[in-house]
């Protein structure tokens, strides 16, 4: 679906859906709406803390999607830090629910799709999700394919992997830093050198226990993956590989310079702390979130081209039960999600008038946003005093395409995100999927030893001649090379196939 500037039919538009939500929640509520319809409730487990407004939003929305589809909503949500733990009770205990967020880095996508957690809904995406289904990006719908059979929703948002090199502006200014010239590790010296000598209060590269090195590799199963530049798909260590030793021993070089903070193998993220640089996962416009939450204008550079691996594709994802008593109707409710601008408005940003109202876009923005898809005559501005009561994660509930950007945003910012998509590119294991069934007791072992020496060698915290031959000797002793060759087998059967 695209979307124009055209101010008065969408004015008109949204009054109608407006008027139709407020009939909608006179009278009497009932187990059928006025259509006659049956009204059913759908659980739906999200990742997130509870929000203080939540309530209230989820009744506006009931009383929209009661009379549209006949459908209410029961939202719970669990918070970051124990959304795995928690929902894998709940799906294994066999818990009535309907829909789940899930991605490739909290309840596994990959893990419940294989062991029949999530409903099969190739045939109700040409039914009841048609409408979104022809929408969103193909790469998403080819990403959420489990053998062949899609078990989730995505979320459309950015689809590759962008790594980058995120500066406090001040100091890019104060000592005429190019850089957007500055991508790689190496490139990094001579200015984390010049901070280091004049701005003494000012840690030049901060890095927290969170951070990874520069890795040119789809982990596939981390440690082991398939180089980005590598359309042999040769399954590889990634400690093994010239980069990332060369990596380790510049990070190394830096941490005895005194460029990095010398908690950063244990530290959490520090807010107070001043950096010069530090590295995130990016996106378009990423420099205006991260400012915003640290405080300080930031600007970024990307560390390697985008590329569109299957984690990367899985990042949101919405699945339906197995045994959900309602999958048709949790199918016409995410296409609803997906597709319609007031609902999904409503449940990203609250309701309007409370917790943000419309502001019109700068004229010139208008004038320069002509003819470019995705692109609405409004803005949100968030009401001040009630920011705290309802901000939820964005891309948790449905796509981005059809939610208004705030006022600090541009306004052709979905735009920008659809050209960062289609020019993202593939990584040569794109749409490939390893079976741990072979190997799981060997991947078990992986995690204890990457926690054990992964920290202090990504931020160079010990010396890699040492400390790496010791990681590589655990890693032998788990029976690494019986999973590089069981994934190598696998994807020479996937590459045949193909």
């Amino acid at each position: 679906m695209k979307f124009k500037i055209v101010k008065k039919l969408t004015a008109v538009t949204l009054a109608s859906v407006m008027a139709a939500g407020m009939l909608a929640g006179c009278g009497k509520k009932t187990e059928t709406n006025e259509k006659g319809e049956e009204v059913v409730e759908l659980t739906w487990y999200q990742v997130g803390d509870t929000q203080k407004d939540a309530p209230k939003v989820i009744d506006k929305v009931n009383e929209y999607t009661e009379e549209k589809i006949g459908v209410k909503l029961n939202v719970i949500n669990i918070g970051w830090g124990d959304y795995n733990q928690k929902m894998q009770v709940v799906i294994n205990t066999g818990d009535k629910w309907d829909m789940c967020f899930t991605c490739s880095w909290a309840n596994d996508y990959l893990q419940n799709a294989n062991k029949g957690a999530f409903l099969e809904l190739d045939d109700m995406l040409q039914k009841e999700g048609k409408e979104m289904y022809d929408v969103i990006d193909k790469r998403f719908w080819e990403a959420a394919k489990v053998k062949g059979k899609t078990y989730g929703v995505p979320s459309e948002k950015e689809i590759g992997s962008c790594p980058m090199w995120v500066f406090t502006k001040e100091y890019v200014d104060k000592y005429d830093i190019p850089y957007e010239d500055i991508h790689s590790l190496e490139d990094l010296e001579p200015w984390l050198e010049v901070i280091k000598e004049n701005e003494p209060e000012v840690t030049p590269f901060y890095l927290t226990k969170d951070y990874t090195a520069p890795t040119y590799m789809d982990k596939i199963q981390d440690p082991i993956g398939i180089e980005y530049d590598d359309d042999t798909l040769t399954v590889k260590n990634v400690f093994e590989t010239d980069k990332m030793k060369d990596t380790l021993a510049t990070m190394r070089k830096y941490y005895q310079a005194g460029y990095i903070n010398k908690d950063a193998a244990t530290a959490s993220d520090d807010k107070s702390v001043k950096r010069f640089v530090t590295k995130g996962d990016g996106q378009p416009y990423a420099e205006l979130t991260w400012g915003e939450t640290l405080g300080y204008e930031v600007v970024a550079s990307e560390i390697m081209d985008t590329q569109v691996t299957n984690a990367s594709a899985r990042g949101a994802l919405t699945a339906i039960n197995k045994n959900s008593e309602h999958p048709e109707k949790a199918m016409e409710f995410l296409n609803l999600v997906n597709t319609d601008e007031y609902l999904r408005n409503l449940l990203n940003y609250g309701i309007e008038g409370e917790h943000w109202e419309k502001v019109e876009p700068d004229a010139e923005e208008v004038k320069a946003a002509e003819g470019k898809d995705y692109i609405y005559d409004c803005k949100v501005k968030l009401i001040e005093e009630k920011k705290k009561d309802y901000a939820v994660p964005y891309w948790v509930q449905g796509g981005l395409f059809n939610t208004y950007v705030p006022d600090t945003d541009p306004l052709d910012k979905w735009n920008t995100f659809k050209e960062f998509n289609d020019a993202s590119k593939e990584a040569p294991s794109f749409g490939f999927d390893f079976d741990l069934d072979p190997v799981t007791t060997q991947v078990a072992g992986f995690r204890n030893v990457l926690d054990e020496f992964g920290k202090s060698l990504y931020t160079g915290s010990v010396d890699p001649d040492e400390y790496l031959p010791k990681l590589l000797k655990k890693l032998e002793a788990t029976g690494i090379q019986e999973v590089i060759d069981e994934m190598q087998k696998q994807i020479d059967e996937w590459k045949a196939s193909k």
